[in-house]
């Protein structure tokens, strides 16, 4: 299973559409299962141009000279208007993605909120089951939406820049109260401006864990405060403390019993995506729906029936 050719088309039918490929995909799913769960999963996020596939290549890099097996899973967000993708991911990894030991997944975001793709959690799985142990998804990086990877990783990271910009703008506090870990990259650009980014985001991390996230609750020395850290992924400065962290999260997470609820609340969500995911396309096949769609659709498109009214018709048409 460890070849990438195999898992390539393991994770293409996953991602399929087609009924009969569904199917299919399920069972894979239920025999893969058994074998999967024994890697760390990584979520990483941040806007784009903060470095976020260099930091990964580097990083990637560093856990296979430690011994492990990486693959990545990186989304790229989808056209509105032509409803492609670059996938360009790989490029911007030369070195790791042609390692033995590696293996690079770019998909499509296809119109998925929350940064990631529909069946991201699905292709984790073939990552785990082919024997990789550290498994990264890195978001496609759009904005404060990007809140689903932390749904489905053990740690969330979320990458900064030193000079981003004002002090709210750095700290966007939906996106801010799940991150575990921040990373404040390229530091070697303006090593001061890192400083007091680091210092402000720290401040910031330590009021939202008063006030927001009770697993962030700082007086209670049982459980991972959020950390900020700094490095430079071009000049793969600070990776190893990075993944000092990120041990050291693991450990405490383990300790506390906090990884195996962590783990436990990730398959529920999954399977209420799923569940979301179902419901919608039977709605859009139904045959009433059908009927109904093209009249009300141009109604609304010509202001004759509200947007909310022509829904509820639909919906109610549909349950008849």
């Amino acid at each position: 299973m460890r070849q990438r050719r195999a898992m390539a088309k393991a994770i293409t039918l996953l991602e399929s559409t087609r009924a009969d490929h569904r199917l299919q995909a399920d069972e894979l799913l239920t025999a893969l299962l058994p074998h999967t769960g024994k890697s760390f999963r990584l979520g990483i996020s941040g806007v784009p141009g903060v470095g976020k596939s260099t930091f990964i290549e580097a990083l990637g890099l560093y856990l296979i000279q430690q011994g492990h097996r990486v693959a990545v899973l990186a989304v790229d967000p989808s056209s509105t208007v032509s409803g492609g993708s670059i996938l360009g991911d790989k490029t911007r990894m030369e070195m790791l993605s042609v390692h033995e030991k590696a293996y690079i997944r770019p998909s499509p975001s296809s119109g998925t909120l929350g940064g990631v793709a529909e069946k991201t959690r699905e292709a984790m799985l073939v990552c785990e089951a082919a024997g990789y142990d550290v498994v990264i998804v890195e978001t496609v990086g759009v904005g404060q939406s990007e809140t689903a990877v932390a749904n489905m990783t053990d740690m969330f990271v979320l990458m900064q820049l030193p000079n981003a910009g004002d002090d709210l703008q750095a700290i966007k506090k939906g996106v801010m109260e799940l991150a575990d870990l921040v990373v404040i990259n390229k530091v070697d650009l303006d090593p001061d401006a890192a400083t007091r980014a680091r210092a402000q985001i720290t401040s910031s991390l330590r009021l939202l864990g008063l006030h927001g996230n009770p697993d962030h609750m700082h007086h209670d020395t049982a459980i991972w405060h959020p950390q900020v850290i700094q490095l430079s992924a071009l000049h793969a400065q600070g990776v190893d403390s990075f993944w000092a962290k990120v041990l050291e999260f693991k450990n405490l997470q383990t300790t506390n019993g906090k990884w195996d609820t962590r783990r436990q609340k990730q398959a529920l969500a999954w399977m209420w995506e799923r569940i979301d995911a179902g419901l919608k396309q039977a709605f859009a096949q139904h045959p009433a729906v059908k009927d109904l769609l093209p009249k009300l659709t141009q109604d609304v498109l010509e202001g004759r029936l509200a947007a909310s009214t022509a829904a509820r018709n639909m919906l109610a048409a549909q349950m008849n």
